[in-house]
């Protein structure tokens, strides 16, 4: 009976040893499983970037720039009018046709006015006759007074009859000019060389004294009139280049400012400016044509600022701030936005807030929420070579 309590008592003993084992085992495991679950999450909340998602911030020589607008106008145009009234006859050009400077575009019918210049030629030579017979009366009154046959008042009398016959005989020629330059006016040229873009009359009409009969442009020198703020204007200077994106075309054509309008524009206060285009042969593949539709941008000034991209500043909380990387973690760093420009073709904005060198997320990695773990094996930022892991962990200025 002894013998049996011991056994029992032994088997006792070694069962609880085991199940103290295996509780202390299962423990362990547990233990273990839990770190490893931990580790791999810790693992899954890092993010990897590549070398094109990242920029640093660094001082850049940035060209600062004006959004400008406007309508392509021909710097040379005319539009011919008739001198005289009468029928039109001989107008056989048309919309897009060439004409050259001093072409004949049409005429007016002269018969009228080639009888008036035929009047007052036969009026001159009438006038021209009265001081002839005026002329022969004041030398024979002349003679006479030598003789003393009649007063000196008689002469004078002849006198001013001779004056006045000449001066009848000067207007009668003036008429007789103004009458052939009527004529002259009856042949309608072009001042300018170029291409017609209206025409406003048909052959046949009834035209009046300044009627809109065709309008020529020359396209070979286009302007855009731009309209700019009081403020921006101030930076505006004549000679300063800009790139204009013409509608309809994504070809990028230059401009030079070559006018300032020295007067605001009342109401608006905005300020003209002119910007030359050069639509020579050769200079632009673009077929440009006045009343055309430009936008694009002004350079302004160039200044040496710490500049980073639009893209990576974010505006989703009240004040506008960057993705900075501190110490392997995404860092939200407020900075305050500058002057902008454009850096070989990219939008750069000046910043305040953060120091040269600090890495930044740029736009396309979007929202990150702050202290996410980043990890990467090595970053190219714009203007510098690979850099050591320890880069990232440049620490934005407070």
């Amino acid at each position: 009976m002894k013998r049996q309590l011991k056994w029992a008592l032994a088997l006792l003993v070694l069962a609880l040893l085991a199940a103290g084992v295996f509780r202390a085992l299962s423990a362990r495991q547990a233990r273990q499983q839990a770190v490893a679950t931990a580790a791999a999450a810790k693992d899954m909340a890092r993010v990897e970037l590549a070398g094109t998602d990242v920029v640093k911030a660094q001082m850049l020589n940035l060209a600062q720039e004006v959004a400008i607008s406007g309508t392509l106008k021909a710097v040379n145009s005319a539009v011919i009018k008739a001198r005289v009234a009468g029928e039109l006859q001989g107008l056989s050009v048309r919309e897009g046709d060439f004409v050259t400077a001093g072409q004949v575009i049409a005429r007016i019918e002269a018969g009228e006015y080639q009888s008036r210049v035929r009047q007052a030629r036969e009026q001159a030579e009438s006038a021209r006759a009265q001081v002839d017979v005026a002329q022969r009366q004041y030398d024979n009154n002349k003679a006479l007074v030598g003789q003393g046959f009649i007063s000196r008042t008689a002469l004078d009398t002849s006198q001013a009859n001779l004056n006045a016959a000449r001066s009848t005989y000067k207007a009668a020629l003036a008429a007789t000019e103004v009458a052939a330059k009527s004529v002259q006016d009856t042949v309608l040229k072009s001042p300018i060389a170029g291409q017609v873009a209206q025409r406003l009359a048909q052959p046949g009409e009834r035209v009046g004294i300044d009627a809109r009969i065709v309008e020529v442009v020359d396209l070979s020198r286009l302007e855009m009139e731009a309209s700019l703020g009081a403020q921006e204007s101030m930076d505006v200077r004549i000679g300063q280049r800009a790139a204009l994106q013409i509608e309809g075309s994504r070809q990028t054509v230059g401009a030079q400012v070559v006018r300032i309008n020295p007067s605001a524009q009342a109401g608006s206060r905005s300020v003209l400016v002119y910007l030359r285009i050069d639509n020579s042969a050769g200079a632009t593949a673009l077929p440009l044509r006045q009343g055309l539709f430009a936008q694009g941008t002004l350079g302004t000034a160039q200044a040496l600022l710490l500049a980073l991209p639009v893209s990576s500043v974010r505006i989703d909380k009240p004040v506008p701030y960057v993705q900075a990387i501190r110490d392997g973690k995404v860092v939200h760093q407020p900075v305050e936005l500058g002057a902008r420009g454009t850096v070989e073709g990219e939008a750069m904005v000046a910043v305040q807030g953060v120091a040269e060198g600090t890495l930044v997320l740029r736009g396309n990695i979007g929202a990150l929420r702050e202290g996410t773990q980043v990890r990467y094996t090595q970053i190219t930022a714009p203007g510098a070579g690979p850099a050591a892991p320890a880069a990232a962990n440049a620490a934005p200025a407070s």
